[in-house]
Order: structure tokens, then sequence, then C-alpha cells
């Protein structure tokens, strides 16, 4: 793997591709800069190296040209404060600005461009507007896994123009080495917890879980489904019917290969989509018709939490009901404890998906796991065996 830490950056310019598509409040303001703050390793590196960066990133789905919203330069005051200096702001990508700024860096310099999407070439790989990106470097840097399965013109095309000089940010080296971990070099027993709301956006993963782990543990929204497959009575839960047939398949096939899956056996369910309403723990195959699940059993927690502590390598992702709503939180809490207490007598935890890294994020317990991946599309595409574009570029 070709990393920051095979070159040397003194006097180069370093063109990173960053993720920092951060969420704003009505008023520009950043409410969570967890990708800002994970890009500071390696634009550093670069920096006490004696080179100077160009981040360049997506922020939002702007749809015709420039919008003021979406517009970089609302992130610029706080990127300073991260690396303790003054930012440079191109005002456009590859216009003007972005020339006469970057060809005047000096050693310590960091520049951010303005928002790629400003152009819808970048979404559609166009190659000359790849070319321009080019022009601003003399080295290029991919930190943005969280883009890595899309071939756009700066997570992967823009490589090509590089080819002696492409290298992984330290991002996107520790995701795909901790992905690796649970694809590949795998201690058992190994246990993966998939939830989430449907089982039509995580087939692919547990097709291709049934090859490596030992149990797989099934909640949120998509266990109803598995649950009316069997003949279970779901109520007003959430169900696939078109995926029933495909559920009956994917337990059948994990018979014949000897990988438990899990599913619960109780559920927390409620008489609306509410916070507010009236709720009750019953059996998670015989729920009333005018009742939905909403969040997983005190059985089920019982249970999935002895397996996940006996685990050597864990995989977490989706979580285990609705855990914005407090109400019905514990489930997905209790699951991210038993991860914890998993990790802290030395197996390997990967948490992955935007829910699952909410979640953790949001019980206080990102640093008592072994790895939280900031990718979410990407991750499940390379854990379904898909190869990314934005790391094949760097790779070739």
């Amino acid at each position: 793997m070709k990393t920051i830490d095979s070159i040397s950056f003194k006097g180069k310019r370093a063109l990173i591709r960053v993720d920092f598509n951060v969420p704003l409040n009505d008023r520009l303001q950043i409410t969570d800069d967890s990708r800002m703050r994970a890009a500071v390793p390696t634009i550093k590196k670069i920096l006490e190296d004696g080179g100077s960066v160009i981040l360049m990133s997506h922020l939002g789905r702007p749809k015709e040209g420039p919008e003021d919203k979406f517009s970089l330069r609302h992130l610029k005051e706080h990127l300073g404060k991260l690396l303790g200096r003054d930012i440079l702001f191109a005002d456009d990508c590859i216009g003007e600005s972005a020339k006469k700024l970057s060809a005047g860096l000096k050693p310590g310099d960091v520049l951010l461009l303005e928002n790629l999407r400003f152009y819808k070439e970048e979404t559609k790989g166009d190659k000359e507007f790849a070319g321009k990106l080019s022009e601003l470097a003399d080295v290029y840097v991919n930190d943005a896994f969280g883009t890595a399965h899309r071939a756009h013109a700066s997570t992967t095309i823009v490589a090509g123009f590089f080819p002696d000089n492409k290298v992984f940010g330290y991002i996107m080296a520790n995701e795909l080495a901790s992905i690796d971990k649970v694809l590949h070099d795998t201690k058992k027993p190994y246990v993966a917890i998939i939830g989430g709301a449907k089982v039509s956006t995580k087939i692919d993963v547990i097709e291709n879980l049934l090859q490596k782990a030992d149990e797989i543990i099934i909640g949120g929204g998509m266990m109803f489904t598995f649950i009316k497959a069997q003949g279970g009575k779901i109520g007003k839960s959430m169900c696939e019917d078109d995926y029933l047939e495909t559920a009956r398949n994917i337990l059948a096939r994990a018979r014949e290969k000897g990988v438990k899956i899990h599913i619960p056996v109780d559920a927390v369910v409620a008489d609306e989509f509410s916070n507010d309403a009236n709720t009750k723990q019953v059996s998670s195959d015989n729920i009333q018709e005018e009742l939905l699940g909403l969040d997983i059993g005190s059985e089920s927690i019982k249970k999935f939490s002895s397996i996940i502590e006996k685990a050597k390598t864990i995989l977490w992702n989706g979580p285990m009901g609705v855990f914005e709503m407090s109400n019905f939180a514990n489930g997905t809490k209790a699951i991210a404890d038993a991860i914890v207490s998993a990790t802290g007598k030395g197996a390997f935890s990967l948490v992955g998906g935007g829910d699952s890294v909410a979640a953790i994020n949001q019980f206080g317990l990102e640093e008592k796991v072994s790895y939280v991946s900031t990718g979410g599309g990407a991750l499940l595409e390379y854990m379904e065996g898909k190869i990314l574009p934005g790391v094949q570029a760097i790779n070739e």
C-alpha cells in the first residue's frame, strides 16, 4: 500500500482529496467536525515534511452550479483553528484564483479549494476537469474513503495524471487495513452484527459474510422481514415483502455453511412511530396487527450480548432499533456496550455505516472500540467484495 509515509513532501505541493462533507446548521455553522479532524494527521505530516497542501472536497449536493450554502468558505475559519494557521481560499476549484494561489504556495501553506461539485464534470468523472485539478500540484493524495466507491474526477480520474506520485493518506490507509482485518485476517469467533431498516441494502454484505463469519446477528427494521419470512406475525412493523424469499434463501445457505444467524426473539413495540407512544415488550413473531416493532427486547439483548462478548473479531453495521428516540435506544446501546466489553478483552471491533457511527458517537463510546469507519457506501461496497475505483486508482 502506497501511503504518505513512503515519500518526502519537502518543497512539494500536495493535492489532497479530503471528505469535508460535514453537516451545517441554519446559520451555516459546522455541527459535527469529525471528518475534518480525521484529516488533520495527513495534512500535518505533509506540512511537517516541508510541503504545502491544497485541499479539495465536495459539500452537500448542489444542483445547478455554485450555491452559497454549499460553499467551502464556511469551513475555512474552523479548519484554521484545527491546523493552527491561516488558510488560503480559492473561490473556484479550477479557475484563475486556484491557479494563482497554488503557484504561489510556500512550505507550510494550506489552500482550500471551492466545492468540487459546483462543476457537474466532477461527478461525471470528466478527464479534462481532472486534468485542470492536477495542474495545481506535484503529488496526489487520496484521503477520502467515504467517496472511494465513486469514480469521480477528484477521487479517481485525477490519479491518472500522477503516475509516479499518488498515495493514500492516513484515513484511507487505516480504513483499508481495518476493513481487511474483518474481511481476511479474522480471529475466531467472528461475529457480525447487521442492523438498519432494510434487508435490500444489506443482501450482498450478508452473502459475503456467510463465507467468513461464524455468527451473524440481525437487528433493526430488517429483522421483521426475516421473521415474516418464517411465518411470524409482525403487525405494522417495517417489512420488505419483495425480499421474503431472499431472507429464506439466506437462512438456508447459512444452515448449509454452518453459520449461525440470530434473529431477535422479542421486541419493544409501540402503537405509533413516536417517542411518546405507548410501548410494551412482546415476542417478536407475535406482534398485534395495530402495533409496530421499534427495538429489540431484553431477552434478545441478553442473548446477543453473551455472543458478542465471546467474540475475537466483531463487525457492527446498523443499529438494533430507532436509537434516535430515547425509548427505543436500549437495544442499540446494549449492543454497543457488549462490543466495548469484548474489545476490552482483546477483540478487534470495527464499527461502520452512518447510523452505527452516529450511535457509537451518541453514546460516547467511539474511543472504546478498535476502529470507527468514516465510510458508508464505500464500506458496504468494499465488504461486498467490490473493487473501489478510488482505491484501484492509487494501486494501479
